[in-house]
């Protein structure tokens, strides 16, 4: 039986050695108004999630697709077209949540105080795969790259993004200078002037990645990567910078953002961390996934509250 964490962590190394950071959207986000922001299967229009996320981002990126839509062989066939002869298929997971009964070393069921069954959950996982509608013919028009996918992206306003900042209430000091980062003790998060940077997705791109940092703070998420004071160099340190590079690009996808991360100078801790532990990425895009939840769910109850003000 294959190891699924091996094979995935392998993909995402091999993305790394070849310079590819797997979690950054290779593509424009001009496209149909029904297209996620995240991979999206060309059939049922469902957004793929976890860590397929930076795995279908990053063969799209090695592979030269400029599509983020895929399709299994099945699907392109029972739509009328086919696969291309010598395409080859991407790697994808399925992860299902599962629960099954408590036993004791005897095999016998344990129950709790009250006399319940206790249960355990765990994850099945399977490997299935995938493949670019770019490697297809054939298929319906609605499935086809759309005509105009050559033209430049038209100038994105990022009104989103900017609300999705404001919505959170987390304490933003601009100064002139160099320093970006957050500051647990503080609760603060610290950025250059905006126009220090070289253009406006670098801007977000960046208080993107600080408002990640920001949601592990204790009073948040309570991240580990946070709330154990970490010191700069050291594995965990640079395990939350992966947490919060994974989520700035979840954010920037989300909200419409162009924005390049660059923090290659964490490039070979990522790898050593990698390499060394075969579930890491499983776990960073997970807690990346838990932020840019909560971020999302605190511009909600915003606009809710707003309402509920204009309506009094």
């Amino acid at each position: 039986m294959s190891d699924i964490y091996l094979e995935v962590t392998n993909k995402i190394v091999n993305a790394l050695d070849q310079g590819v950071i797997p979690w950054i959207k290779p593509w424009s986000t001009a496209a149909s108004a029904v297209d996620s922001p995240f991979p999206t299967n060309a059939i049922t229009r469902r957004p793929y999630s976890g860590i397929n996320i930076p795995l279908l981002w990053a063969e799209a990126r090695l592979r030269g697709f400029s599509q983020d839509r895929w399709l299994t062989f099945n699907q392109a066939r029972k739509a009328g077209g086919h696969i291309r002869k010598g395409e080859q298929s991407t790697l994808a997971v399925l992860y299902k949540p599962m629960s099954k009964e408590a036993q004791d070393e005897n095999g016998e069921v344990l129950r709790d105080e009250q006399g319940n069954i206790k249960t355990v959950q765990f994850a099945l996982l399977r490997t299935h795969c995938l493949f670019n509608i770019e490697q297809a013919d054939g298929l319906p028009n609605e499935e086809q790259l759309p005509d105009d996918h050559n033209d430049p992206p038209a100038f994105i306003d990022h009104v989103p993004a900017e609300q999705l900042l404001a919505s959170t209430g987390a304490r933003i000091d601009h100064r002139y200078g160099d320093d970006a980062g957050y500051y647990p003790i503080r609760d603060l998060i610290q950025l250059p002037t905006k126009g220090q940077f070289e253009d406006v997705g670098s801007y977000y791109a960046t208080a993107l990645h600080e408002l990640t940092h920001w949601s592990g703070h204790a009073s948040r998420l309570n991240r580990e990567g946070i709330t154990g004071e970490h010191h700069f160099g050291s594995a965990e340190y640079a395990f939350e910078e992966l947490v919060a590079e994974m989520g700035a690009a979840f954010l920037c996808a989300m909200t419409g953002t162009q924005g390049e991360l660059r923090h290659e100078e964490y490039l070979a801790s990522w790898l050593k961390i990698l390499k060394e532990d075969k579930r890491a990425i499983f776990r960073a895009s997970g807690q990346a996934r838990e932020a840019t939840e909560y971020l999302f769910a605190l511009q909600t109850v915003g606009d809710s509250e707003s309402r509920k003000r204009l309506t009094a």
